[in-house]
């Protein structure tokens, strides 16, 4: 529910932003932006909650507290390319394989009750499923709206100039 928080928040408050000081709502730049924010405030979780986040990972994994570092700094790397538009499109390709890979883990997760906060097995259950998959498939949706498409229609519409 926070990374939603994050997400949704940061595209509001940037685009009333810009429609005050440019007259425009400029909604490819604030969803990409919100997506920044989104992702910096996850990427803090990987290194706030290590323990949590490696007990989400099934047991024949290696390393696992390494790749959730590694997947901390990646969601940090991510934050700083959707900031800038010319990596826009590489970075909306690789966060939507991302969220496809992490999905295995969030669902393994819930059946097993892990509470990522806490690392223990104290969490919500299958239950949260049912508010992970639909955000999961809506941030899908979104970095495709936002960083995919967006990317594709602006190079479709210069190069047919």
């Amino acid at each position: 529910m926070k990374p939603l928080i994050a997400l949704l928040s940061a595209f509001i408050v940037t685009s009333a932003l810009f429609k005050l000081a440019s007259d425009s709502w400029h909604t490819s730049v604030t969803g990409n932006f919100a997506l920044s924010f989104m992702l910096f405030f996850t990427a803090l979780g990987h290194f706030k909650f290590t323990g949590g986040m490696a007990l989400m990972l099934p047991e024949p994994v290696p390393l696992k507290k390494a790749i959730i570092y590694l997947t901390g700094l990646l969601e940090l790397a991510l934050a700083v390319g959707f900031i800038f538009p010319q990596y826009r499109l590489v970075c909306g390709i690789i966060f939507i394989v991302f969220l496809l890979l992490a999905l295995p883990a969030n669902i393994r997760s819930a059946f097993l009750n892990v509470n990522y906060e806490t690392a223990d097995y104290s969490g919500k259950g299958p239950a949260y499923l049912w508010f992970r998959v639909p955000m999961q498939l809506f941030l899908l949706v979104w970095t495709f709206y936002f960083a995919v498409r967006a990317h594709l229609l602006h190079c479709y519409y210069f190069d047919a100039v």
